[in-house]
């Protein structure tokens, strides 16, 4: 044997027992991540954020959720849509859209790996969309139960968790131009452009802390219905979307069976269509969105029929949208009176003029008026002390109150890439698949 060879043969002995020992994350794979404070809107600000979700490579979960993900901001895109919205009430902030980039993976070891994903643009907080029960009554008390909803969803402003800070920055929409940040839970979904290489050591600490990682079903769902955690496989709009349109998503998490075998493996599609697709159109009236799946595609290609419904789903604008108990996807009805009523009200004080008052009208009267366009209104409103100016410009407020609430055309439902979905199903055929062992 050449003895000039076994350097060579080593070094080729040892790289395929690290390539044994090593678990490789595919390129494509989705990374939901979230921060959990508010950071500055710049260029090159570093991002610490966490995993929402668990990762699962061949149902074996290799990266737990809360795992710390590093990255930063590379850009800052102009938010045309928010920045003329903006100065039709008088604020001429130049708001802008965080472009970031995340580069690095802390292990539950410590060590941290390097990560390859494309940039993300559409970050922002997210939050779950459940179906509430199904509704009782006719059309008046579904209409009671909107005023409801309303009203408890304006007093969750005031009383809710960190009123103090929104008060800050609502005091800061009344200025002219102010500072812009990127919000705490503020959350984005990248996906890995290269393989992510993970040790086998850090991925089997990450199993004996978590020994069995199986999505269970609610103790009030019948035992053969699946409660199945996946991914959408391409973004979906009631603008665009079709009825027919045929829709996938990808499972995130592997479902067990009572005995611990896998009813659905990570990585199995599911498949459906769109059922009902209607574009947001003037006058307020909103799009409406609804699909289902009717197909479970497993990875080693056996198909199996299924009836499945959406029950939940990840959205960034919750206080916009809501999900009913059927699975339809709609804006959340709107306080289209309150807001407009008040500015009008407003509005016609200056004109209200007392005994005694001269041609300015009151200072108070002028400044609840004007003060709809911010700091801008409240200023040329109670300087100039002319009623006729300072009713004008409450009436130019309430005007576009009405304009975006009863003539502006109303908000599509849309679902981006990747948007975390929860689908109820209800298999027709079960296939019993092994359990995975390390």
């Amino acid at each position: 044997m050449d003895l000039r060879k076994l350097p060579l043969c080593s070094l080729a002995f040892f790289a395929s027992v690290c390539a044994a020992q090593s678990i490789t994350v595919p390129a494509g794979t989705p990374f939901p991540v979230q921060i959990e404070d508010h950071l500055p809107m710049r260029v090159g600000q570093a991002i610490s954020a966490e995993l929402i979700y668990p990762i699962y490579i061949d149902n074996t979960e290799v990266l737990p959720a809360g795992t710390v993900v590093s990255g930063m901001v590379v850009g800052l895109h102009a938010n045309h849509s928010q920045r003329v919205s903006a100065r039709l009430r008088g604020d001429f902030t130049p708001f802008r859209t965080p472009v970031v980039r995340f580069t690095g993976v802390t292990l539950a070891d410590g060590t941290t790996v390097p990560l390859v994903t494309g940039v993300a643009t559409d970050g922002a907080p997210i939050y779950r969309l459940v179906a509430p029960p199904p509704r009782q009554g006719g059309f008046v008390h579904q209409q009671w139960d909107n005023g409801k909803q309303i009203l408890k969803d304006k007093l969750a402003i005031v009383t809710g968790p960190d009123k103090g800070d929104r008060l800050k920055q609502f005091l800061y929409t009344q200025l002219p131009c102010h500072p812009q940040r990127i919000e705490k839970k503020t959350a984005w979904t990248v996906e890995t452009s290269e393989p992510l290489s993970l040790s086998q050591t850090a991925v089997e600490t990450v199993a004996k802390a978590q020994p069995v990682a199986a999505t269970p079903a609610p103790a009030e769902t019948d035992s053969r219905t699946w409660i199945i955690q996946a991914y959408l496989g391409g973004g979906l709009s009631s603008a665009t979307s079709k009825s027919g349109e045929a829709i996938e998503a990808t499972v995130a998490e592997p479902i067990y069976n009572p005995d611990h075998t896998i009813a659905v493996p990570e990585g199995a599609t599911i498949v459906g269509a769109v059922t009902e697709a209607k574009p947001a159109r003037s006058f307020g009236r909103g799009g409406t969105l609804h699909f289902d799946f009717r197909q479970l595609i497993l990875p080693s290609g056996v198909t199996q029929n299924v009836q499945a419904s959406l029950t939940g789903a990840d959205s960034a604008a919750p206080d916009k949208l809501a999900l009913d108990s059927e699975g339809q996807v709609k804006p959340k009805p709107q306080d289209k009176l309150l807001v407009p009523f008040t500015l009008l009200v407003l509005a016609a004080r200056p004109l209200d003029v007392d005994k005694g008052e001269g041609a300015g009208g009151g200072f108070g009267k002028n400044a609840v008026a004007s003060n709809s366009l911010g700091a801008i209104g409240f200023i040329v409103g109670t300087a100039l002390q002319q009623r006729n100016v300072a009713a004008g410009l409450g009436y130019y407020g309430a005007a576009i109150s009405i304009y975006e609430r009863w003539i502006k055309r109303g908000r599509d439902v849309t679902f981006a890439r990747d948007t975390r979905l929860v689908l109820q199903t209800t298999p027709r055929n079960s296939t019993m698949l092994p359990s995975p062992k390390l």
